[in-house]
């Protein structure tokens, strides 16, 4: 019998932080969807938001109690991909560690996966350089 990975993961601070968001949602059976859109700088721009719909298609995982949902059209760019927190003196939000991506844009929300780049994302590029 195949050992299948998790689609998706969540450390266990981002869960932390996304279950005490969906607590203080009223809506029941509520989830993190997490989903690319076209945009950005680089190609994809990564986007979350808070769901409690479940849609024909989309991959459903249970981790750290925390329900992702990811829609059949983004599945593949985020597969094996892990959501993250990060607090910075900024602020803080949520990211996305993506191995699929060869390249990213300086401000991190957005990545290529054409493989044109495949240096290290933290080359130091802004968000108005390609």
């Amino acid at each position: 019998m195949e050992t299948l990975e998790m689609p998706i993961t969540i450390s266990e601070f981002a869960a932390q932080k996304a279950a005490g968001m969906l607590s203080a949602q009223s809506k029941e059976n509520a989830g993190v969807r997490v989903f690319i859109k076209s945009g950005g700088c680089s190609g994809y721009q990564y986007g979350m938001a808070i769901d409690d719909r479940e849609l024909e298609g989309d991959t459903i995982v249970n981790h750290r109690g925390v329900k992702l949902l990811v829609d059949r059209m983004s599945i593949d760019l985020l597969r094996g991909c892990e959501v993250d927190f990060v607090e910075n003196m900024m602020g803080g939000g949520f990211s996305v560690n993506n191995p699929n991506a060869t390249s990213s844009c300086g401000c991190g929300h957005s990545f290529r996966t054409d493989g044109a780049n495949t240096g290290d994302s933290e080359s130091g590029a802004g968000c108005g350089s390609n």
